[in-house]
């Protein structure tokens, strides 16, 4: 089975469209605050007709029941991702996956079998490495997505020591802040491929 590949905190149709050519396997938007947050009007917009394979994650962290409500009925995700704990109190339709964040400083993770989840560090989009071969205790569990501080430099050690299921990458993908860089983004999915 192929390395899976999320690109995340994406804006602009041309990057999105690059990184589907590059084998992206999911395109992340970012709804909550952060230098790369989307309205869901422009997030439907620069996600029309993607190809059928490519699956829309709508990025959150700790939403209200309304936001992420709207955001469910009229994005329509493929799958959401959010901190574990707020699956306590958001209803998330059957056809939208649930991608758990689990991040490093945390006690007592329990990820869901055989379904996709996220481990991270502290915060997201800051490039803060985790520690590889801790979460490397964590990719027999489920289908482990490694997320932060990945870049085109790092990916094959990380890959080699995780063995994830797959990997999200977002900042190390910029020019600078909240502006992502094309030919970053070719060169992670490129060295993620061939080690995947």
């Amino acid at each position: 089975m192929s390395l899976f590949i999320k690109i995340c905190g994406l804006t602009e149709r041309n990057h999105i469209d690059i990184a589907i050519n590059a084998g992206a396997d999911a395109i992340g938007f970012v709804f909550a605050r952060s230098v790369r947050q989307i309205s869901i009007e422009n997030a439907l917009l620069i996600s029309k007709d993607l190809p059928e394979h490519v699956m829309r994650v709508a990025v959150l962290l700790h939403p209200n029941k309304e936001d992420w409500n709207k955001i469910a009925q009229q994005f329509k995700p493929d799958a959401v991702q959010t901190d574990a704990a707020d699956f306590d109190y958001l209803t998330v339709p059957t056809s939208i996956e649930k991608w758990p964040v689990y991040r490093e400083h945390q006690y007592g993770i329990s990820p869901p079998k055989n379904k996709k989840f996220i481990y991270e560090g502290q915060k997201s989009g800051h490039g803060e490495c985790v520690d590889w071969r801790k979460a490397a205790t964590f990719s027999s569990l489920g289908k482990l997505i490694l997320a932060g501080g990945l870049s085109h430099e790092n990916i094959s050690e990380a890959i080699e020591i995780v063995q994830p299921f797959g990997v999200d990458v977002s900042s190390a993908v910029e020019s600078e802040p909240g502006k992502k860089d094309s030919d970053k983004i070719k060169a992670f999915i490129s060295n993620a491929k061939r080690c995947g």
